[in-house]
């Protein structure tokens, strides 16, 4: 079990555990249902071809708070599936089947701004995602539309990083922290590349990504004043 070489924890294990260490009865229960809901796949599970072994969804299934930074595309939960299949295309030639699968799994995701307590999602978005025209300005302006809609919701905030915000913190790149509930849950950061997918989770690191988010977030639009940008970036689309 320490080594994590067993492939499920037995209840009488873990009643044996919970007897060692002299465990309440609350916590021994909290424990079994614990065990309970590891056994159980999430929905995840079936697109593991696209999300591959460490899924983010598996991550934010758990989360309280996303504070997401982009600056090239949409954020993935506020994306449509027209957008989403043209931003997954980019120019590549790719089998229709494999495109239509990855807008699924991304659609899938966004199930979890419409749950019972959904957590808060808070993006910033840079004003270069919103200019580029991708798929078409018919399918731009379903997605802008679509994103005007989404800032409506308690749960979401949604800010513009204009061009004339000039240099910040997050000039790197994108990346997206997750925060959780419990306060002993520490956050994550998720951090998207050409190759690979990373997850941060040293205290240092987290530091950096959390103080790199406050500087995109401080200098960016305010809530109002970005709907209000991004209803002039759909004007400007009506004539193309």
């Amino acid at each position: 079990m320490e080594t994590a070489d067993a492939k499920r924890l037995r209840h009488t294990d873990l009643d044996a555990l919970a007897d060692l260490y002299e465990v309440d009865t609350a916590t021994r229960e909290a424990m079994h249902e614990l065990a309970n809901q590891s056994k159980e796949r999430g929905w995840w599970s079936k697109y593991k071809d696209v999300f591959g072994d460490n899924a983010l969804p598996d991550w934010e299934a758990e989360t309280s708070m996303i504070r997401t930074f982009q600056a090239q595309v949409i954020p993935g939960l506020l994306q449509t599936p027209a957008y989403a299949a043209s931003v997954f295309r980019a120019g590549r030639a790719l089998e229709e089947e494999h495109i239509t699968r990855r807008v699924e799994a991304r659609m899938a995701r966004r199930a979890i701004l419409n749950r019972v307590n959904p957590p808060h999602l808070s993006a910033v978005i840079d004003e270069a995602a919103l200019r580029r025209i991708i798929g078409g300005p018919e399918v731009m302006r379903e997605q802008l539309t679509y994103l005007t809609r989404m800032a409506l919701r308690h749960n979401i905030d949604i800010q513009v990083l204009p061009y004339s915000a000039g240099a910040h913190l997050a000039l790197a790149g994108p990346f997206t922290v997750l925060d959780f509930p419990e306060q002993r849950d520490s956050p994550i950061v998720y951090v998207a590349t050409a190759a690979d997918s990373l997850f941060l989770e040293q205290a240092d690191e987290i530091a950096r990504y959390n103080v790199a988010f406050g500087n995109v977030q401080g200098v960016a639009l305010s809530t109002a004043l970005s709907a209000e940008f991004i209803a002039t970036v759909l004007r400007d689309l009506e004539g193309q």
